[in-house]
């Protein structure tokens, strides 16, 4: 119906007077994997039960695939897939029956039940396990179950919250090209507190803080903000720094130790390595290193959320 799957314009949530997700606005389109961060507090958890129908904003609108969410609500959730951190399985049944139950909650018709069983199966890679009863599954496979039954109905829009937690490191990187394979063909919103997570599996990165949006762009942009105007320089003997001091654009050089390791601050507009490099060799001070730092996913997350709140 619309390239945007999501619409979430002007949304509010507020708690008597305490304030938890205030005026964000944001869109999700087909083929977008979006990382939604946020520190414990910061209205994440209001914001994705919004977005799911589950909690009503106090003001704002959702629309999911064109539907509004208040307006047509069982239009609109059909739509969505949803995986909560605790994937509601009941383990007692097969995955075979869990997943049929399942089929039927989302109104799956009775022709298509098969194949819609069948098509998740294979995308989760549970077509060897479908016997089995759930219970005994490790929890990676129980996570695939999760996912399997958010998209039995080929919902538009998956939201999944915290899909790795509590899986070994094979585990995750199962999970994680799981994800990159539904980002295909569906939207998808990935909560998660697991920062490098986002780097591997999102296109675009959303932060919340104490209700507000404070970052929201492409993983590209992410990464060019990750690079900094500053080079490592390490030589076999010590440098003149009046010779680099005279280079155009550097703006300061910090001695990390006594030795001959070297911090050079330089303008972002002018990028002074090769002239570096060059004056570096012919001094003959030998250069070892030559390299430009960058700022963690950490780094800046922290410094866009510094004040941490009851989880809401």
């Amino acid at each position: 119906m619309t390239s945007l799957l999501i619409e979430a314009n002007n949304l509010s949530r507020y708690y008597g007077n305490h304030c938890a997700v205030d005026d964000i606005s944001f869109t999700l389109a087909k083929g977008e994997v979006l990382g939604f961060l946020g520190p414990n507090g910061a209205g994440k958890t209001s914001t994705m039960q919004m977005l799911c129908g589950n909690l009503a904003p106090s003001s704002g609108q959702i629309k999911i695939n064109g539907f509004d969410l208040l307006d047509s609500p069982q239009q609109a959730k059909q739509c969505l897939g949803y995986l909560p951190d605790t994937p509601p399985l009941y383990k007692e049944l097969t995955v075979n029956e869990f997943l049929e139950y399942c089929a039927k909650l989302h109104k799956v018709s009775f022709r298509e039940i098969s194949n819609s069983i069948a098509s998740a199966k294979s995308r989760c890679g549970l077509s060897d396990v479908a016997e089995r009863l759930i219970t005994n599954l490790s929890k990676g496979y129980q996570q695939r179950v999760g996912i399997a039954q958010a998209i039995l109905h080929s919902p538009e829009v998956i939201v999944l919250d915290e899909p790795t937690v509590g899986l070994d490191p094979i585990q995750i990187k199962e999970i994680r090209s799981l994800i990159k394979d539904l980002g295909s063909e569906h939207g998808i919103i990935l909560s998660t507190h697991i920062l490098s997570e986002v780097q591997e599996s999102c296109s675009h990165v959303q932060i919340i803080n104490q209700g507000k949006l404070v970052f929201n762009e492409s993983i590209n942009n992410l990464n060019q903000r990750m690079n900094t105007s500053t080079i490592k320089v390490v030589t076999r003997k010590a440098i003149n720094l009046d010779l680099l001091s005279n280079i155009n654009g550097i703006i300061s050089i910090e001695l990390i130790d006594a030795a001959s390791q070297y911090l050079i601050h330089h303008s972002t507009d002018i990028n002074p390595t090769e002239q570096l490099a060059e004056i570096i060799v012919n001094s003959g001070c030998g250069l070892l290193e030559l390299s430009p730092t960058k700022k963690s996913i950490e780094d800046i997350f922290i410094g866009l959320t510094t004040n941490k709140q009851a989880d809401v």
